[in-house]
């Protein structure tokens, strides 16, 4: 088959499959790209992703991972949400989980479907493939505003002309020598809204991140206590934050995803954060499965729903929080008590301190008591 013709066919193979763009382009990435992944990790803004680090070298360009890969196959996958995902921000009880997890995990989902692209590919080409989605050194949204599937906005993540900030990406690496689709340009102008919006001033500037100030990294990736100074601007957040995604202004030609997988589940939408506080380990996992939020583990995810907690303005919540005072895990403990001293009349934070003082044996918990000054 013709290289055009074979890439008209597998557009159309990616179309079947249920991906809403598919384009082409160099395995090669400029060496600018790899220029500022290298400062990332320098200025330490990756934080505990040990993995951007160790795998640095093979991350600045697809072919030091793989030297005879020649094309790259980029798919994007819509999974635009129903509602806005900013509406859930005021409803202080429930808690607000980013749109990509209120449902089954989206590796899962593009994984299987680029399996059979990228078969039906290498026995058409005769050429070898790779597939890739979000979990190898491959940076995927250099690849995909090179192969024209958006551009990398002013908060580094990808932005599309017809689906807005919903895109999921996974990527196919071949031998294959693939006629190349063109680069989409930059069409964020003067706006600086998703950088206005950000709670923890995570962008240093435009096209830069830290984050180490991220909620999403903060929820997610971070392990341990999160940090004082971002606990009030987490709000309701428990898993991820969508603020820098929805405000942007291209999310008016945004498309309600296709694929009933990634659709919201009813339960995810705007669930209680007494119903979360609640979740044992067996509980968590089932309730879980299936879904990206499984793979923080129910301490992580009970330490975001107490600092959301903390932040609910709704005393009617502490009894889910006071079990947790003696939970196991300090990271818990500590997160309990920050939770109490934010909703806690003070007559009897001041009992409870001394009692608690009197036992505790953890430095980072007796810290957050020490946080309460009656």
């Amino acid at each position: 088959m013709k290289p055009e013709k074979l890439k008209a066919t597998l557009q159309q193979k990616a179309a079947d499959l249920g991906f809403d763009l598919c384009r082409i382009t160099s395995a090669t990435l400029p060496a600018q790209k790899g220029e500022n992944l290298e400062t990332f990790v320098e200025l330490d803004r990756h934080g505990s992703m040990a993995w951007m680090e160790t795998t640095l070298d093979r991350r600045k360009s697809p072919t030091s991972m793989w030297e005879n890969a020649r094309s790259a196959v980029l798919l994007g996958m819509n999974y635009g949400p129903e509602v806005d995902p900013l509406s859930t921000l005021d409803e202080r009880e429930n808690a607000t989980i980013s749109v990509y997890a209120r449902n089954r995990d989206y590796h899962d989902i593009i994984k299987g479907k680029l399996k059979t692209l990228a078969g039906w590919l290498a026995s058409q080409a005769k050429e070898d493939v790779k597939v890739f989605v979000d979990t190898a050194p491959l940076m995927e949204k250099p690849l995909a505003e090179q192969a024209g599937l958006g551009w990398q906005g002013k908060h580094t993540n990808l932005v599309s002309r017809d689906f807005g900030s919903w895109l999921f990406l996974g990527s196919i690496l071949t031998t294959a020598n693939l006629p190349a689709d063109e680069e989409e340009a930059d069409h964020c102008g003067s706006c600086s809204s998703c950088l206005d919006i950000c709670p923890t001033a995570a962008f240093p500037a435009p096209y830069q991140l830290d984050a180490t100030k991220c909620i999403s990294y903060l929820t997610i990736e971070h392990a341990g206590p999160i940090p004082h100074v971002f606990r009030k601007p987490m709000g309701n957040r428990i898993y991820g934050c969508d603020d820098c995604l929805a405000v942007c202004p291209w999310n008016k030609y945004a498309q309600t995803t296709n694929e009933m997988k990634l659709v919201a589940r009813d339960d995810l939408s705007a669930p209680s954060l007494e119903d979360f506080a609640k979740l044992d380990d067996a509980a968590f996992r089932k309730l879980f499965s299936g879904s990206p939020i499984k793979r923080i583990g129910r301490n992580r995810f009970i330490r975001n729903v107490l600092i959301a907690i903390g932040n609910s303005n709704a005393p009617a919540l502490i009894k889910a929080v006071n079990p947790h005072l003696s939970d196991p895990d300090p990271v818990l403990r500590g997160a309990a008590v920050w939770a109490l001293i934010q909703l806690e009349e003070k007559s009897l934070l001041t009992n409870m301190k001394a009692q608690a003082m009197q036992t505790e044996t953890d430095v980072s918990v007796r810290s957050e008591w020490d946080q309460y000054d009656a």
